[in-house]
């Protein structure tokens, strides 16, 4: 992870601006509400990025963590975070499979694909163990992922994205290569960068390394970690993950 998210992280924003975090917010909460009877007034979040989920729980009145490894994400979460109303949120640079906090929390999320940037299997283990040992018995740990069956049906393909706003001009190419022998996915991204102020143009080019997962070996990694899988559904729309569910989340619950 220390190689990813360096300068590409500055466009981060721009370029995943269509997605809905109030309503992902939304989807959390309720998920979070068909397994426990409890408000999670304080909550961890593993691998924040820039901050936006955690901005939007912040509104809602939530008090929220949210930790990363990226200095440059973290700047721009505080540089959002700055004028935002009490409780603001907070943030920490910190690497996820090694955090002790010594403290609990009522939640711990993990969003937007983090579990899958663990790709070696003692990083996943590691970051499970911190879910866990961040939770009081029977708390919730949440979390979204590649899923295996997915990948390897659908198989990653060459895309093309661009995006605009009042200062740049983007247009991301991204070219994968599928690893079947580690169950791994190496994302290729060339961004080119049209600055309209200054009229110059920059690529930047960053490789991404995804592990796919498949439920039997996430349910063992999380019950060594102190944790026991609750359920398994396709993000967002709550069905049942199949050949064509790309992104998995899970509901996983703090052994008592």
């Amino acid at each position: 992870m220390d190689t990813v998210f360096q300068k590409y992280a500055t466009y981060y924003d721009l370029l995943n601006r269509e997605k809905d975090y109030e309503g992902e917010i939304d989807y959390l909460l309720a998920l979070h509400g068909r397994y426990s009877s409890t408000i999670p007034n304080q909550i961890l979040n593993l691998g924040c990025g820039t901050g936006l989920h955690d901005l939007n729980l912040a509104r809602r009145g939530y008090q929220i963590l949210g930790v990363d490894r990226s200095e440059t994400m973290l700047a721009m979460a505080a540089a959002a975070a700055i004028n935002a109303p009490d409780p603001q949120p907070q943030f920490l640079q910190a690497d996820i499979t090694e955090l002790n906090l010594t403290k609990s929390f009522d939640l711990v999320i993990s969003l937007f694909h983090v579990i899958s940037y663990q790709t070696a299997t003692r990083d996943l283990l590691a970051t499970f163990s911190t879910a866990a040992s961040h939770l009081p018995p029977t708390g919730l740990f949440l979390f979204d992922f590649w899923f295996g069956p997915a990948v390897l049906h659908q198989k990653p393909e060459v895309r093309i994205k661009r995006a605009e706003d009042t200062s740049y001009r983007i247009r991301r190419i991204t070219e994968p290569v599928l690893h079947v022998d580690r169950n791994t996915v190496d994302v290729n991204f060339e961004v080119e960068v049209f600055d309209k102020a200054t009229t110059a143009t920059e690529t930047l080019r960053e490789t991404h390394t995804m592990r796919y997962l498949f439920l039997p070996e996430i349910e063992d990694l999380l019950h060594r970690a102190g944790l026991s899988l609750l359920t398994a559904e396709e993000w967002l729309s709550g069905k049942q993950p199949d050949l064509n569910t790309w992104n998995v989340c899970c509901v996983a619950q703090k052994k008592p």
